[in-house]
């Protein structure tokens, strides 16, 4: 008996030693994704973040096509200036621009702004209609922009309500991706489940002062 679970305890040990030897190269390989995963969240997500108050950081998380198709429809008919707050890669401003509205896109992240001043370059877009500026819109009026396009995180919504009620024009729309504003009511929307938007028209969403 004590025989047959020395074979056994061997035969255990030597398959161990055999998965160890493979082990490194596992553990390289999943150290290496690891690392690009890390990396690929430094340059896209990290910078820009310190200039920011915790309570608003917001990760960048870029929309779909349905989305941004879902975001257009509800532009349409609009005119004006467009704001587009955390325009991440720019695909909301580049196809809001295609529907000839001047848009400008405020990204915290510089290695963002750079890479969407690049793709409106390569589509022969002019900054006249799609400029990409490195600032932190939370320090900008907005007031200028009677269409503003926004995606971000639920925790921050409340907070941006109160920034753009005060503000933007009595005629001035709102378009939120994914997150609604929680207390304003939404004039129209489009889609369902994570690519859903809604528009809000200040002159709905603003109190009537006392």
């Amino acid at each position: 008996m004590e025989d047959s679970v020395e074979i056994i305890l061997q035969d255990k040990r030597s398959r161990f030693s055999h998965h160890t030897q493979d082990k490194p190269i596992i553990t390289a390989a999943s150290g290496a994704l690891l690392m690009g995963v890390y990396g690929l969240w430094s340059v896209f997500a990290l910078p820009g973040f310190r200039r920011v108050p915790v309570s608003l950081k917001v990760p960048y998380l870029p929309s779909s096509g349905v989305q941004t198709q879902n975001v257009m429809r509800l532009l349409q008919g609009r005119a004006g200036r467009l704001a587009d707050l955390g325009s991440g890669d720019g695909r909301l401003v580049l196809a809001a621009s295609s529907l000839g509205f001047q848009c400008t896109g405020f990204e915290i992240n510089s290695i963002l702004v750079g890479y969407a001043r690049a793709k409106a370059r390569w589509m022969g877009i002019p900054t006249s209609t799609a400029r990409f500026v490195n600032e932190d819109f939370w320090k900008t009026n907005l007031s200028g922009y009677k269409n503003v396009t926004v995606f971000l995180a639920p925790g921050v919504m409340e907070v941006l309500g109160g920034k753009l009620e005060k503000e933007l024009e009595h005629d001035a729309r709102v378009i939120a991706c994914r997150f609604p504003f929680p207390d304003w009511p939404a004039a129209a929307s489009e889609g369902q489940g994570l690519d859903q938007a809604w528009a809000y028209d200040m002159s709905s969403v603003r109190k009537p002062s006392t």
